[in-house]
């Protein structure tokens, strides 16, 4: 009975605790969050994520194979691309990174988000495109992260 009790309590430790990580100034943050079209030929990438399951973890995000930087609850990240063209988006997870491709629009900004998912041994991440309605909703309330800091 009490080995139950303390897995358990380990495995709810995992998830307590707010991770952190550097964010913008306001001035930055925003401008981003006026959901402007992006800079001429590009398409705007919002990556976040919301919510407080998974709070202590970090994880990192990449945009074909450069570093966005680390997440944690309630931030975003802004980041151009090129537009009209596939882009992967990939996050740190339990094992290996998972990754999602999407199809980019000139002009338009797409929106990604990343949640946290329970593991074997520590929280995993996913992501997945969400439509701009929604999106600039959700990132309206969320900080914006600074860019380029990932642990691995």
């Amino acid at each position: 009975m009490y080995k139950r009790v303390f897995v358990i309590a380990v495995l709810l430790s995992m998830f307590a605790g707010c991770a952190s990580v550097p964010t913008e100034d306001k001035e930055t943050e925003d401008l981003a969050k006026k959901f402007n079209p992006p800079s001429e030929g590009k398409s705007g990438l919002y990556i976040y994520r919301h919510g407080n399951f998974g709070g202590a973890l970090k994880k990192d995000v990449w945009v074909d194979g450069e570093c966005v930087g680390e997440t944690a609850p309630n931030i975003f990240f802004y980041h151009e691309v090129a537009g009209d063209e596939e882009h992967k988006i990939s996050t740190e997870s339990e094992f290996s990174p998972n990754d999602l491709v999407i199809k980019t629009t000139s002009g338009e900004n797409h929106f990604v988000k990343q949640y946290i998912k329970m593991g074997a041994f520590v929280g995993g991440a996913g992501l997945e495109e969400e439509d701009a309605v929604e999106g600039k909703e959700v990132v309206s309330k969320l900080k914006m992260a600074k860019k380029g800091s990932c642990s691995k």
